[in-house]
């Protein structure tokens, strides 16, 4: 939380006149949720300066259009808490709850927050899907499946853009995490990532009705 709270302090010189969060940054979304993502860690000057996942970056940006233009979100801009950025069917949350070094959490990072990643899906009762994105998140949640003593697949299943494993009684997806390195490379297109949104909805089931376009 240190480093966190060094960044809202010295912050980035395009940010130097607002207020940042500083603290960690929970999730964010539908209570009803039927598909979760789960991500790595909040960006140092995007959900850190925002207080929202995935809110602030281009990263998150790419995240919400894809959200908006599968039905999730009923807009595609994430830009601060009180934008009126709505979810319907899906929650957005991730691995670690405050900001590290290079974006590059340690294992003592991830195990002081597993416990709120666990509570959060102890709350969301109508969870069928999980998305993991990225390899950490894949990696993780299969540990804290495995963990709890949930049927899993051993050895791990490899992570993949699109690969799906069933956990338990959720069916995880797995998609390369949106981050620049991603996306401006082309490694990960928006359509890629509205497949895997949809294949999400589509095994969720008619019951995540979705914002009307």
């Amino acid at each position: 939380m240190s480093w966190c709270q060094h960044v809202a302090r010295t912050k980035r010189t395009a940010f130097r006149d607002e207020i940042y969060w500083g603290q960690p940054v929970a999730g964010f979304g539908d209570p009803e949720a039927q598909v979760v993502l789960v991500g790595l860690a909040p960006a140092a000057h995007g959900a850190n300066r925002t207080g929202r996942v995935f809110t602030g970056d281009r990263s998150g940006d790419f995240l919400f259009a894809s959200l908006h233009r599968t039905g999730f979100a009923n807009q595609a801009q994430s830009q601060h808490r009180d934008d009126g950025l709505r979810l319907s069917g899906a929650y957005v949350t991730a691995i670690v709850r405050c900001a590290p070094p290079e974006n590059q959490p340690t294992s003592l990072e991830r195990a002081a927050c597993r416990s709120w990643l666990e509570g959060e899906l102890r709350l969301l009762l109508e969870v069928r899907v999980l998305i993991a994105l990225g390899g950490e998140a894949w990696r993780h949640l299969f540990r804290l499946y495995r963990d709890h003593g949930e049927d899993v697949p051993r050895p791990v299943v490899p992570f993949g853009h699109g690969t799906e494993v069933k956990l338990g009684r959720h069916t995880m997806i797995g998609s390369y995490h949106p981050s620049q390195q991603n996306t401006f490379t082309g490694r990960l297109t928006p359509s890629m990532l509205d497949q895997v949104m949809l294949r999400g909805r589509q095994i969720a089931g008619e019951s995540v009705s979705g914002f009307e376009s």
